[in-house]
Formats: structure tokens, C-alpha cells, sequence
């Protein structure tokens, strides 16, 4: 059985997600962050070197990353491939790859940036120009792969934990407004039952 080391408060509700629409069973160990610095607290570093989160342990292996979890998780029990395409075709498999890694590798880090300067107060003159120019280049991008179906591989996949990840942080921060495409496919994910699911268990 998978356990899950789900930190409240953050990315890894989309993990607790991903195994309730996988169908697997898993236990789930929950942590806290620091009520003044909203971190990890040492519980969690107990875990995992880094103190991050998720982490799941499967047998004997520990797994950090929610980009190899995912492809770890769909690679071993989505066998019947509903979430995840096979090698057969290859272009559409890469482009699978492709953004399965996009959110967290480029989208999470003017998103990052833009979190730390509202938190601070303070408009930067260089990270607050650079930040709302990357959040609209990339939201833009969303919204144009978003035109013609519901979800960013047409079906539900597996490659939306990460893009819806990236589409609530930007809600939260108040960037959605603009794109009422966004806000449409975030509300839908959430409407699933698998998402209502993992918040009953991660969040209540």
C-alpha cells in the first residue's frame, strides 16, 4: 500500500487527488506547517531530507517530486492506460511528457515570485514586472491549449493534477480574473468526484 506524507496547506492535496482517481489504496500520514513561518515543521524533515512534500513510499522505494510521483503512480496502477497514453504513439506520448513537467518547470516559479512580493508588501521594481509578464505568458498558454476541449489532453489525464495545481495558486493569488477560461476548467476539476473525495480525507 502507498503512503502518502501530505503537508496541509499546499501542493500535495493534488497527489491525495491522483490516487483517488487512480482507485489505489493508501494511507495517508499528515503534517502541519509552522503557524508563524507556514513551512514544514522538523516531523516532516524526519520524512525526507528536504522537509517537502509530497513524498510517497511504495514498498521499499521513497519518492519526492509530484512529476515523477505521478508518473510513478500512473506508470504501476493505471495498467488500463485511462489516465496516461502508452508508447504506441509517440508524438502523442511526448507531448503527454511534455506537460506533465510544464507546470512545475515553468510555470510555478513566476507564480513563486509573485506569492513572496505580495507577501512582502513591496512591488519590486525588476521580480514584480518579471513575474506578472511570465504568470500572463504562461496563463495565456493555458487558456489557448483550453480553446477546443475540457481538459489539456482533451480527456481527463494526468497531466491536469499539475496544470490545476498551477490554476489555483494563480486563483489564490488573484490572477485569474482574466481568464474565465481558467477559472472554468479549475471549478470543473474540483467539481470531480475524485477531487471531492481527497479533500474530504486531506483537508476536514
Amino acid at each position: 500500500m502507498i503512503k502518502l506524507h501530505h503537508l496541509r496547506i499546499g501542493r500535495s492535496i493534488f497527489t491525495v487527488w491522483l490516487l483517488e482517481e487512480v482507485g489505489v489504496d493508501y494511507e495517508l500520514d499528515v503534517y502541519l506547517r509552522h503557524p508563524q513561518t507556514m513551512r514544514a515543521q522538523e516531523d516532516l524533515k524526519a520524512v525526507h531530507p528536504l522537509g517537502k512534500s509530497p513524498v510517497i513510499e511504495d514498498g521499499d522505494l521513497m519518492l519526492s517530486e509530484s512529476g515523477a510521483i505521478t508518473t510513478y503512480v500512473l506508470a504501476k496502477y493505471d495498467t488500463e492506460n485511462k489516465l496516461h497514453p502508452n508508447k504506441g504513439d509517440l508524438t502523442v506520448w511526448a507531448d503527454f511528457q511534455q506537460w506533465l513537467a510544464y507546470p512545475e518547470g515553468s510555470v510555478f516559479a513566476p507564480l513563486l515570485l509573485k506569492m513572496l512580493t505580495l507577501r512582502s508588501g513591496i512591488d519590486h521594481p525588476v521580480i514584480t514586472p518579471f513575474s506578472d509578464t511570465e504568470i500572463a505568458l504562461h496563463l495565456g498558454y493555458i487558456v489557448e491549449k483550453l480553446a477546443d476541449r475540457d481538459y489539456i489532453h482533451g480527456a481527463f489525464s494526468g497531466v491536469d493534477f499539475g496544470i490545476a495545481y498551477v490554476v489555483s495558486m494563480a486563483e489564490r493569488l488573484g490572477q485569474l480574473e482574466p481568464y474565465p477560461t481558467l477559472q472554468a476548467y479549475i471549478d470543473r476539476c474540483r467539481a470531480r468526484p475524485a477531487f471531492q473525495r481527497a479533500v474530504e480525507r486531506a483537508v476536514e
